[in-house]
C-alpha cells in the first residue's frame, strides 16, 4: 500500500490515494492567515493503519511552513494540538 500523501489546493486537501477509495484531511483557509482544519476520512478497511495521522502531521507541517495560524474544527486533528 502505498502511503504517499499529496496536497490538491486547489480543492483545499491533502489525500493518500487508495485502491478503494481516498484517505482525506480537508481544510478551509480563513481570513487572518488562518486554516481550519475540518474533515479527515479514511476508508473503513484502511483503518487503524496510521493514515489519518500522516495526514494530519502533513497538514500541521504545511501550515507551520505556510506561516498560517491553525484552528481544527475536526475532533480527530484537535487531538494533534
Amino acid at each position: 500500500m502505498t502511503t504517499t500523501v499529496k496536497h490538491d489546493p486547489t480543492r483545499q486537501r491533502f489525500y493518500i490515494e487508495l485502491e478503494r477509495g481516498d484517505a482525506v484531511l480537508e481544510y478551509q483557509l480563513l481570513p487572518g492567515q488562518t486554516v481550519n482544519f475540518s474533515r479527515t476520512f479514511v476508508p473503513g478497511e484502511y483503518r487503524n493503519h496510521g493514515l489519518a495521522e500522516k495526514l494530519v502531521r502533513t497538514g500541521l507541517a504545511w501550515a507551520n511552513q505556510q506561516g498560517l495560524k491553525i484552528r481544527a474544527t475536526c475532533w480527530y486533528v484537535q487531538k494533534f494540538l
